[in-house]
């Protein structure tokens, strides 16, 4: 490069032009071909490592160098050989003119920061994305865990570049900074909370990417497909996205269901509201009628057997419906329910099962089936509970029941 910049110079100097006028044109001309060189020295990288790189990941098991690749990483690697190139060289094109060279050196040491700031980048994506593929990390928030680092990086290389551009050491930058803190602090407020909430998060494994959350203050209603610095995105069921700020899942309340689908089943919770009014006492007469349904024959022989019994033993005047010890086609009707539900092959045996009355309302008795369906996919689970309570509204009449309507009640 010397004899090269002497070449130029001497021959300006022999064609007659000044000396300062040579001195320009030979940097201008050396600049040139330094820029070419530094160009095809990329390109050559570039190629050398992308190359090599590509071999390598065909040969190996593991996607870990695939997602190199995937990001970037080896092209990013590749421009430091040309910026290594360049620093070794731009004195001797700058060499008649020292003014040019300190703010070239400047350019070229923050040039090196946002270098190493960008490869430091890919390869903590591909960090990120090779930990998603793995079955223990891929619910955890790791998008959080890597813009917190890259965030810390990105203010120290910001810092530094400030530091190099007004000539400050970086101590004594950072020292300066400390005075604007709380400006800091109030511009960073939502990714500090965010840093907070996202550590809470993962420390009381509260939210997993995959859970079923609720959040009615936001709309929420969903599947969690990501969790960040600043917010958690949620795809609800109708497809929509919704964003939650990520604090905000320390700060508000929000039901994750994430217990019921790795339970043994999905919950049944629902009513039969029946009209008072038809509730009565059994004769004999309909005891032997309800004794034609399966379900419940062998428990009205039993149970007709002790009541008839007690009522015996003890002389009571059953001239009287009311009195002494008797059946009643509400209670009747529950047993047959339990029984039913016992017996429904969709309905988890090994968790609870419940039929009971609530208390009476201004509509009527409300007969409430409670139990657990061994599918606990939406769409199955409807269909479940959807096929339980056909058999039961159904039901109703056998038992001499009726069940409450609005609008028959107030023509009533």
């Amino acid at each position: 490069m010397e004899q090269a910049q002497c070449f130029f110079y001497d021959y300006f100097i022999s064609i007659g032009i000044s000396d300062l006028s040579a001195k320009y044109f030979n940097m201008m001309v050396l600049l040139l071909i330094l820029l070419v060189f530094i160009y095809l020295a990329d390109r050559i990288t570039r190629r050398i490592l992308i190359n090599l790189f590509g071999k390598f990941s065909e040969q190996t098991k593991t996607n870990f160098d695939d997602l190199l690749v995937n990001n970037r990483a080896p092209s990013n690697i590749a421009h430091l050989v040309p910026l290594i190139l360049t620093i070794k060289l731009f004195p001797f094109v700058f060499k008649d003119f020292p003014q040019f060279e300190t703010n070239i050196l400047m350019l070229l040491k923050v040039c090196a920061i946002v270098l190493t700031l960008w490869i430091i980048r890919s390869i903590l994506k591909t960090f990120e994305a090779y930990f998603k593929t793995l079955p223990r990390l891929k619910d955890k928030p790791i998008d959080s865990y890597i813009q917190v680092v890259m965030l810390f990086l990105w203010i120290v290389g910001v810092a530094s570049i400030l530091a190099i551009l007004i000539n400050l050491s970086f101590l004594k930058f950072f020292t300066t900074l400390g005075a604007a803190s709380a400006v800091l602090l109030l511009i960073f407020k939502d990714t500090i909370l965010g840093f907070v909430a996202s550590i809470q998060v993962a420390i009381n494994d509260s939210v997993r990417i995959g859970d079923w959350i609720t959040m009615e203050k936001y709309g929420a209603d969903g599947d969690v497909i990501e969790i960040n610095l600043s917010t958690v995105q949620v795809q609800n069921f109708d497809m929509t996205i919704t964003n939650i700020p990520t604090y905000a899942l320390i700060s508000d309340s929000f039901k994750n269901w994430r217990g019921m689908t790795s339970s043994g089943g999905r919950r049944i919770k629902r009513s039969i509201i029946l009209k008072a009014k038809s509730i009565k006492y059994l004769s004999n007469d309909d005891i032997e009628k309800l004794k034609k349904i399966e379900l419940v024959t062998s428990y009205l022989t039993q149970r007709q057997k002790d009541i008839n019994a007690s009522n015996t033993d003890k002389s009571v005047d059953k001239s009287v419906l009311i009195n002494g010890r008797n059946m009643t086609n509400l209670g009747v009707f529950r047993k047959y329910l339990q029984t039913y539900v016992e017996q429904h092959s969709a309905v988890n045996k090994d968790m609870f099962i419940m039929v009971r009355q609530l208390a009476p309302t201004s509509q009527g008795l409300p007969l409430e089936i409670y139990c657990f369906s061994s599918d606990k996919r939406w769409e199955n689970y409807e269909y479940i509970m959807s096929d339980i309570f056909d058999h039961a509204l159904a039901a109703v009449p056998y038992f001499d029941l009726e069940i409450f309507e609005l609008n028959a009640g107030l023509v009533e």
